[in-house]
Order: C-alpha cells, then structure tokens, then sequence
C-alpha cells in the first residue's frame, strides 16, 4: 500500500496525553477505604464506612466529563477543519496534499481527539498534584468531590487517547487501496504496533505516544485494585503516571503537526507544563502524607542514606526542569523547525 500520511500524525495524549497522563485517584485517599502505610489489605468496612469506588461507578460518574470533552473535541474539529480549509494551518505546510479538508476529515478528526487528551491528561496530572500535596485554603470542591474528579477525568482520558489511536487507524483504512482485510491488517500494525510505523519522524514519535497509550491503560484502571495489591505497591504504580504525561507532551512537540514550527502555539505548549512542574515541585516539598516528608539529616542505616540522597535529588531535577522550562518560554527556543517557505511541495523535508 502506498500510506497516505508519510508524515507527521497528530497532537496526541498517548499520545497522549499523561497522555495522558493519566492516573486514576490521589496519592492519599482518606475517603474510600484506603489501606495503611505498611500496605496491608484493610478489613472489611464497617456499616456506615465510605464505600470504596468501583470502576463501574466511576464510569457512570464519568459522563458530564466525557460529554464536556466530547463538546471542546467537536470544537476543536471544526477548528482544524476551517484552518486547513484556509490554508492557515501548518498540517498544510507540513503536508501540502491534505489541504482537501473533506478528503482527510478523518484524520483532523483524530486530531481533535489528541488535543483534548492532551488537555484532559493536563487537567488529571494538575489534580492528582493538588490532591498529594499542599491545597489551596478555598476550593471550589470538597476534598471527596476532587478525588472522583480526578479519577473520571483519568478515565475520560484513557478514553480520548483511545479514539485517537482508533481514528487514526481508521483514516489509514480509508485510504489504502488494498482489500479491506488488508488494510485493517496494515492499519493495525501503523497505529498501535510499536515500530509499525516506518515513514519519518513517526519512527520515533508514534512508539513513544504507542508507550504512553499503553502505560496510561494500566496505571490508570490499577487504582480500582489497589486493595489487593496493597495500598504501598499501589502509590509506587501510581507515581510513573507522571511519565505517561512526559512521553505525551513529548509525542505531541516531536510529532504535532499544529505545533510543528517555531511560533507561539507551540511555546504555550512548553508554557501549559510550568504550572506541572511547580505543583510537582511543591508536592515534593511539602507532602500530604506525613510518611513522605524529606528529613532534615539522613538517617543513621545504609538504606535510610540512600532514600535521603533520592529524594534531595529527584527534588533537584524537578528544579533544574522548571528553571528549564522558564529558560525555554522567555526565550522563545522551544525545539521547533524554521518556518519553510510558503511554496513547501518539492523543497520541504518532512524528514
């Protein structure tokens, strides 16, 4: 078959997204049953106690979130779709052959879905943060109602990533001219095969959102089991949700054709993360749980030494990357190719 997009795919959580960045529930749960520090399972509940959230009632609890992202995803849609169909976008520049915006609506449409993965991801890890370390004296929510809020947020997420993928998949159907087992066979392997996808910055881009997508998955829906692994082994899990987030964001600066070039859509990209990395920061320094606090001296055993050495040092690197950030947005040097000139169809290397 010859591929229809030899060239970049889009902006994606899991793609997107942490993406997205996608965890389900706080690092310290203090209404839903939760298992003690020493991660033993917890008794049975009590009459009275908080019942512990399943998965099939965050699932109903879910839907006003998903209709909102459905809502901003359709906006989104019908954004890309006017721009590609005046030639402002730079997908065009990137890829003159899809400016029939008609021809190629599938693939604006999995679009649309990676960028509002992208932002759910953004809105989970911004939660998650608030819930494991210091709050904000007024909040809008009880402590409860932001808890279930990031938890449907993660699902909505996951669910986004996922139709992202799909949609892509489904716009590499469209277009190949080989019988349909055929095709879905190809499309397959291109979209959610690591390696599948050969043409390229896809080489590296596309496994690295493949990655997050299928990291998100696990460590998203492992909350909803927590009691029978363990409250401990749980938050160990629960803390590589921050990876997710940065092999999103890094799918979406190699690989988004929207954030393709030099220009300040693809700065407030690198903008969205400051707020990441302080509300990490602060998270690290000042703790929720009393347990994580870094102490003044290490301790007087080997192992005491070495956790104290690993938390002054993942304290630093989460410095040195928020003065990173700083440096990339006042500068404006956020790792984006020069703006090619406009007659792009022979001279333009999508390599």
């Amino acid at each position: 078959m010859t591929n229809p997009l030899p060239t970049p795919e889009p902006a994606a959580a899991a793609e997107t997204p942490e993406s997205a960045a996608t965890g389900t529930g706080p690092d310290a749960t203090a209404t839903d049953g939760a298992a003690p520090d020493d991660g033993r399972v917890p008794s049975p509940r009590q009459p009275g106690a908080p019942k512990r959230p399943t998965l099939r009632s965050d699932l109903r609890a879910s839907r006003p979130d998903g209709l909102v992202a459905l809502l901003i995803t359709a906006a989104i849609f019908v954004l890309l779709y006017i721009r590609i169909r005046n030639k402002t976008s730079s997908t065009v520049t990137v890829m003159p052959f899809m400016a029939d915006a008609g021809d190629f609506w599938l693939y604006f449409l999995s679009q649309a879905f990676g960028w509002s993965a992208l932002l759910w991801a953004w809105g989970t890890v911004i939660l998650g943060l608030m819930l494991s370390g210091p709050r904000p004296g007024r909040l809008p929510l009880s402590g409860p109602r932001l808890e279930r809020l990031h938890r449907t947020t993660s699902l909505n997420t996951i669910a986004l990533i996922a139709a992202h993928a799909l949609l892509f998949g489904a716009e590499l159907v469209r277009h190949d001219t080989a019988s349909w087992n055929s095709a879905v066979a190809t499309a397959f392997v291109e979209a959610l095969v690591p390696g599948g996808y050969d043409s390229g910055t896809g080489k590296i881009a596309i496994p690295i959102g493949q990655a997050a997508l299928y990291l998100a998955i696990p460590l998203g829906l492992v909350f909803y089991v927590r009691h029978r692994i363990g409250q401990k082994t749980w938050r160990i899990l629960h803390r590589c949700v921050i990876v997710v987030y940065v092999l999103s964001v890094w799918h979406t600066l190699l690989y988004g054709t929207n954030v393709w070039y030099d220009g300040w859509f693809r700065t407030s990209v690198w903008l969205l993360q400051l707020p990441i990395a302080a509300l990490l920061l602060l998270r690290l320094l000042r703790p929720a749980r009393r347990s994580e606090k870094l102490p003044s001296r290490p301790g007087a055993t080997a192992g005491a030494r070495t956790g104290w050495v690993l938390r002054v040092g993942g304290r630093l690197v989460v410095v040195a990357v928020l003065a990173a950030l700083v440096a990339v947005v006042a500068s404006g040097s956020d790792g984006g190719r020069s703006v090619p000139p406009e007659d792009t169809s022979s001279t333009h290397n999508h390599d």
